[in-house]
């Protein structure tokens, strides 16, 4: 299974979402993905995430998460807790820190209307922060130097022996990440019932 963890007021509307699941579906493979929409809290994200990947998964099915930005850093958490391999986008290292300036009522990307971060949604990003992946090879880091959100930099610290590509510029949505999409999927596996 694949699930894709959108970003900060994202959703499953994303171009890097879309663009994954036309892939998989071109592939044959559309029965392996996931992508739901996101809630503000990072509690109940987690908590929707392992839900529905319990729901769905086969028994002894390989799970591979992609996040960006945000989703990134939800993507090492459940990594982390579950074993999981895990490929990430830009990913946000320190969130807590960076959202602190998103405080309040905030526009949603896609479809309109709005979230409310709260201060206590910050607390639940700095419980669930990983300080160190135990396993950098369950990890892909595609991290760009033109980010103009977050520091590639803290990326490339927080993710030592990871695979990783480090892309010359770009930004932080990866405008071209149609030039990576295949280099993911393969990250994430063969299908089920395929030798690996």
């Amino acid at each position: 299974m694949i699930v894709y963890l959108h970003g900060f007021r994202s959703s499953p509307q994303s171009f890097k979402a879309r663009l994954l699941d036309a892939r998989l579906t071109a592939l044959g493979r559309g029965d392996e993905w996931l992508c739901p929409t996101l809630p503000v809290s990072p509690f109940e994200t987690v908590a929707i995430v392992e839900r529905e990947i319990a729901a769905r998964a086969k028994a002894g099915e390989c799970i591979t998460l992609i996040g960006s930005s945000l989703g990134g850093f939800f993507a090492t958490h459940l990594a982390e807790k579950h074993g999981w391999r895990a490929v990430l986008l830009n990913p946000a290292v320190v969130p807590d820190r960076d959202l602190s300036k998103y405080l309040g009522e905030q526009p949603l990307w896609h479809g309109g209307g709005s979230i409310v971060v709260e201060p206590h949604h910050l607390e639940e990003l700095r419980a669930l922060a990983v300080i160190k992946v135990t396993e950098p090879q369950r990890y892909y880091l595609i991290a760009a130097t033109g980010d103009e959100v977050l520091d590639y930099r803290e990326m490339l610290a927080h993710y030592p022996g990871a695979k990783t590509r480090l892309i010359d510029g770009s930004d932080h949505g990866i405008s071209e990440f149609a030039d990576y999409v295949d280099d993911v999927i393969r990250f994430c596996g063969a299908p089920p019932g395929d030798a690996p």
